[in-house]
């Protein structure tokens, strides 16, 4: 039976400060990530500040969702790194309590926490996103005279096309203006040209008051058909100066939603499934109407039924007519009048070919895209418990609290989800993967590791130890092993040095009988290394023996046999004969050609290595046994 401990809430409170705080830092840092998105949209339009509170509100609402597993992230880790710096995991461990007991209060939390991201990207996140996107839509209606571009005409006035070359906009001014005004239609546009002018909201802010300077004016007077007018059909006025007004609600309005609703965003996980039948129901029919009219069009002949056509294929087909041979019959005019007009058909075709599937991608990509919606609501929210399970356990195991490596280690991890999950995300949207594998993508790599360092961590397994990692790629990379410095500063027993000469001449004479069975320094059969099993008994007896007279020897006072000792190389046992020990190994690493080559040069700088040490071996086997029988024995 779950019960509430001192320790649980003990945890708890050390974890639910740590998530406030960071939340709050996760959340500012992703909406200023999202702000510069939205920069251009808010600097110079006028805003007042409560239309600013509702930009940052709805933003942060909306970026609630993705804060929740980061700052879960970076707390536990700061939380079992406070606990494990501090000794206090020790002591929980000690006291028979398990990692993963200790955490059954933060699991709770966090999938409380969970529950709560799905509620927010269900229920109130579509809201914030509505109103996110009407604001939006609207702030970018206020103060148009900021919001003309350069070099494109710019339609954001109701009725107008308005094109400037340039623009300062410290001075308020616009250069080379040329304006399309369609009030009645585009058969009687009026089109102005202005060398320079300026644009301003009226007092009301109902009206756009446009003042141009040294300018044209043409316009159509044929509003009324060809009656009184016929004779004047158009008017040119030019103009120093010249005052227009525009009808323009410059005003603050909330834009309307129709055009948002529609957004996958903007719709909870029931209506996202609702929408989606409607959706897959809508793109087949298309499909269907658009196969029906490729096999309409392969077989029409124009002002004719599909039926008449097929007749008067069929016709054709049984006359002995050649088409190219009445091609070459017909006059010139007529040749390139059929040559026109089979371009024009093939132009036509191939158009409205490629209308249809840019029509056909778009609702291919509204469907995944609603797809990827309703999968996001649960990998999202599934994010906060992985990214707890790696938090957690990754405090616990590198026991550093505080906010340098595990600010560090959580920024790495993030990147990483963050990289999987948008690229997942933008291969799915292409259609070159399938939505679940982009969408699950990032889950899928995260959820193995978070099993990994759990298990590592409530096991008090090594998982960052530098120096095993050190090691294993000395081993890998056939880099050497230092010997440390023998020599001990309290003897307690002297060395048998007539038992030790004795060992190092037999030492010696088995190298000699070694080096001449074994031939190191020729190149083996690499059937033998990678599919054979053996190793070398030889080699392991005599650096046994030579480490029990290393061992005897570090006792002597001598300094002469204390230097030849140090001088005695570690030797590699196994790495000369075959890459690994097991044998299934040493078979796959020979069937993978790459590797292989690797191993197996590897081998041969292992195999030159124990040449040249036998060599050392030999020589300081020699000196110390020299050494040995003038100092100590002769003098016995």
């Amino acid at each position: 039976m779950f019960r509430i401990k001192k320790l649980d809430i003990f945890i708890a409170k050390q974890f639910g400060l740590l998530f406030i705080a960071t939340f709050f830092i996760c959340q500012f840092v992703l909406m200023m990530q999202f702000l510069w998105r939205y920069v251009d949209e808010l600097i110079g339009k006028g805003l007042s500040l409560d239309v600013l509170a509702q930009f940052f509100w709805y933003m942060g609402i909306m970026l609630m969702p993705q804060a929740f597993p980061l700052a879960i992230l970076l707390s536990s880790l700061i939380a079992f790194g406070n606990l494990g710096e501090s000794s206090e995991l020790t002591a929980i461990k000690a006291a028979g309590i398990s990692l993963l007991q200790s955490m059954r209060s933060l699991i709770v939390i966090t999938i409380g926490i969970t529950l709560m991201s799905f509620y927010f990207q269900e229920v109130i996140g579509p809201k914030a996103f509505i109103s996110f996107r009407q604001l939006l839509i609207s702030m970018k209606q206020k103060n148009p005279e900021v919001e003309i571009p350069e070099g494109i005409f710019y339609d954001g006035i109701p009725g107008s096309n308005l094109y400037v070359q340039k623009k300062d906009v410290e001075k308020g001014m616009l250069y080379g203006i040329m304006i399309y005004r369609m009030n009645g239609g585009y058969e009687d546009a009026a089109v102005i040209l202005a060398d320079s002018g300026r644009i301003q909201a009226t007092e009301e802010k109902k009206h756009m008051l446009l003042t141009l300077y040294s300018g044209e004016w043409f316009e159509n007077m044929r509003q009324g058909g060809m009656g009184v007018a016929a004779n004047v059909p158009y008017r040119r006025e030019t103009f120093s100066t010249k005052r227009i007004v525009l009808d323009f609600d410059s005003g603050f309005d909330m834009a309307e939603a129709s055009g948002i609703a529609s957004d996958a965003r903007s719709k909870g996980l029931s209506k996202i499934m609702h929408d989606l039948d409607s959706i897959r129901e809508f793109n087949d029919s298309v499909g269907h109407q658009y196969y029906k009219e490729s096999t309409y069009s392969t077989f029409h002949v124009p002002h004719l039924s599909k039926e008449d056509s097929l007749k008067v294929l069929k016709e054709v087909a049984k006359t002995d007519h050649n088409f190219d041979a009445i091609y070459l019959q017909l006059p010139g005019e007529q040749k390139q009048s059929v040559l026109q007009m089979a371009a024009n058909d093939a132009k036509a075709a191939l158009n409205d070919l490629e209308f249809k599937s840019d029509y056909s991608d778009y609702l291919n990509t509204e469907e995944r895209l609603h797809q990827m919606e309703a999968i996001n609501k649960f990998t999202l929210s599934l994010s906060c418990l992985i990214f707890f399970f790696i938090g957690a356990p990754l405090g616990a195991i590198i026991r550093k609290g505080g906010l340098g490596v595990p600010v560090i280690i959580s920024v790495l991890v993030f990147i990483v989800f963050y990289i999987l999950d948008n690229t997942g995300m933008k291969m799915a949207r292409d259609d070159n993967w399938t939505v679940w594998f982009g969408k699950f993508l990032g889950t899928a790599v995260l959820s193995p590791i978070a099993f990994f360092f759990t298990y590592k961590a409530n096991n008090d397994s090594v998982v960052f130890n530098v120096d095993l990692y050190k090691s294993l790629m000395m081993r890998m990379l056939g880099l050497r092993q230092k010997r440390p410095n023998i020599g001990k500063e309290v003897i307690i027993e002297t060395p048998d040095y007539a038992q030790d000469a004795v060992m190092l001449r037999q030492i010696t004479s088995d190298i000699e009988q070694y080096t001449q069975e074994h031939r190191l320094r020729d190149w083996p059969n690499p059937i033998k290394v990678f599919f054979r099993p053996g190793d070398d008994q030889a080699i392991s007896r005599i650096s046994d023996t030579l480490e029990s007279v290393i061992e005897d020897l570090s006792n002597t006072r001598d300094k002469v046999i204390l230097n030849e000792v140090n001088t005695y190389p570690i030797l590699a046992t196994h790495a000369h004969t075959r890459p690994f020990r097991r044998k299934w190994l040493n078979i796959i690493t020979g069937l993978v050609v790459p590797a292989g080559i690797f191993f197996y040069i590897r081998m041969l700088r292992f195999r030159l290595r124990l040449y040249r040490d036998l060599k050392v071996i030999t020589k300081a086997n020699q000196t110390i046994t020299k050494k040995i029988e003038t100092t100590y024995i002769n003098k016995v």
